[in-house]
């Protein structure tokens, strides 16, 4: 059995390394603006029932972040999705979107496993962070690990 990692900043220059293709970075891209965009419009349809669902996801969230060094946090990655569609069941609609985007990267473009089933929370949080240094300009060519891997696993 393989030691899991230990660190989230050992983990995101692990998962620059799985997205080393431009395409697949850009369907991730695709996959987790369609998230975002599906889960703003329901906050802001209905900030009442899904504001606090957030606030649940993300506590359950920090407990995984720290869990995930030492075991699969898949049953509290679940809950974190089950808290989403038991208030708003059409937010299963972006949670498919992205995946989906990604899934088809992972399996016919970089032709590897996705780090989800290894690192739920982690993965997540790397994507949304793979996304914003998309968003402002950065990671769009080039080895992502060169650029960003190395700076990740120094800066924290």
């Amino acid at each position: 059995m393989t030691e899991r990692i230990q660190s989230f900043s050992e983990f995101f220059p692990y998962y620059l390394g799985e997205h080393r293709d431009p395409t697949c970075r850009a369907l991730h891209f695709v996959g987790t603006t369609g998230f975002f965009a599906i889960s703003g419009w329901f906050l802001w349809r209905e900030p009442s029932s899904v504001g606090p669902a957030i606030a649940g996801m993300v506590i359950l969230g920090l407990l995984g972040h720290f869990l995930e060094p030492h075991r699969n946090p898949a049953p509290l990655f679940l809950a974190m999705i089950g808290l989403g569609l038991w208030v708003q069941p059409w937010l299963l609609t972006g949670i498919v979107w992205a995946y989906a985007f990604a899934w088809v990267a992972h399996f016919k473009i970089e032709n590897n496993r996705p780090a989800t089933f290894t690192y739920p929370l982690w993965s997540l949080i790397s994507d949304f962070r793979m996304w914003g240094l998309m968003v402002t300009g950065k990671l769009w060519s080039g080895d992502p690990v060169e650029e960003f891997g190395r700076q990740a696993a120094s800066s924290d």
